[in-house]
C-alpha cells in the first residue's frame, strides 16, 4: 500500500489485479462521505490521481464488489395443472416479481423433456444475500407464493448460487 493525498484527503492505494482500490481515511473538510471507489490503474499513469479518479464528488455512492446470488427454484406441478396454467404462471412470475426493487433480472420456464421430474422454474438475481432477505419478506413476493405457487406446486428444490462480483447496475 501507498499514501497520497488528494483533493479528497489522505488515502491508502493497493493495486489489486490492475486495479487500484482507493480507502479515504482522512477526508478533508466537505468532502462528504467516499469510502471505497475503483480507479483504472493503466488510466493514472504519473498523473494527478484527482484529475483521472472516478471519485465524483460527496453524493456518490461508492462502488461495490459483493457476490451476487443467482436464486434458482425448481417445482413440482400438482397433477391438475394444465399447460394453460403453467403459462399463466410464468406471466405471473414476470410480471409481479419484477415490481419488487430488490430482484435484478428474472426467468422463469417449463420444461422441454415431459419425463422431467421438475417442469417449472423461476431463477432471480440479487446483489446480496441482503437483498434476497429482503426480497423473501416482500409483500407482493408472500401474496405471489400464496396464490400462484402453492395452490399450483407439490414440491420444490431451491438452489443458491454466488457470481461473480457484480457491477452497479446504476452505471450499466
Amino acid at each position: 500500500m501507498k499514501d497520497l493525498v488528494t483533493d479528497f484527503g489522505q488515502c491508502e492505494v493497493a493495486t489489486i489485479s490492475k486495479i487500484e482500490v482507493v480507502v479515504v481515511t482522512d477526508m478533508a473538510p466537505g468532502a462528504g462521505k467516499i469510502g471505497l471507489s475503483s480507479i483504472d490503474a493503466n488510466r493514472i499513469g504519473s498523473a494527478p490521481l484527482a484529475t483521472h479518479s472516478h471519485l465524483r464528488g460527496t453524493l456518490e455512492t461508492p462502488i461495490s464488489f459483493t457476490l451476487m446470488v443467482h436464486h434458482i427454484v425448481l417445482y413440482k406441478l400438482k397433477p391438475e395443472v394444465t399447460p394453460a396454467r403453467v403459462e399463466d404462471m410464468m406471466m405471473n412470475a414476470r410480471m409481479q416479481l419484477l415490481k419488487i426493487p430488490e430482484v435484478l433480472s428474472i426467468k422463469c420456464g417449463k420444461r422441454i423433456d415431459p419425463e422431467s421430474d421438475w417442469p417449472f422454474f423461476i431463477a432471480i438475481d440479487f446483489e446480496s444475500m441482503d437483498k434476497y432477505t429482503i426480497f423473501r419478506e416482500d409483500s407482493i413476493f408472500v401474496k405471489f407464493n400464496e396464490e400462484v405457487i402453492k395452490p399450483n406446486t407439490e414440491d420444490c428444490l431451491t438452489l443458491d448460487f454466488e457470481m461473480d462480483p457484480g457491477k452497479d447496475v446504476r452505471f450499466s
